[in-house]
């Protein structure tokens, strides 16, 4: 490979690098936040009692990947975008974090206003 060569193969690695970072100051995804509570979906939509062990797994990882304001601000927008199609019982989803022991800043329901909670959510 000549000089020139090596010129333009990283500058398309830097322009690739550059295309595919991301744009937000979160660096949670929505994906990874429906990963996280896949499995409280039935227990959130017809689940009685404690969650089972996966949820709680998943609510936990959630908490520790959230970690920044921004990641929080993301991680709520996306419950609440992803809780508009699931219509979870909203008792279930309220006590979702306490009966999982931990604390999530937001509640899993389709009407949360993130914006509002906001100053909740400092880090």
């Amino acid at each position: 490979m000549n000089s020139s060569s090596v010129v333009v193969a990283a500058m398309a690695a830097l322009m690739m690098f550059l295309l595919l970072a991301p744009t937000s100051d979160a660096a949670i995804s929505c994906s990874d936040v429906i990963k996280d509570l896949r499995p409280c979906v039935s227990y959130l939509t017809s689940g009685t009692g404690k969650p089972p062990s996966a949820c709680c797994a998943g609510a936990s990882a959630l908490q520790s990947a959230a970690s920044s304001t921004a990641d929080k601000k993301a991680a709520c927008e996306c419950i609440k975008s992803a809780s508009k199609s699931l219509n979870p019982n909203p008792q279930l989803a309220q006590a979702l974090p306490a009966n999982c022991g931990i604390n999530l800043p937001y509640t899993i329901s389709p009407s949360v206003d993130c914006s509002k909670m906001f100053f909740l959510l400092q880090d």
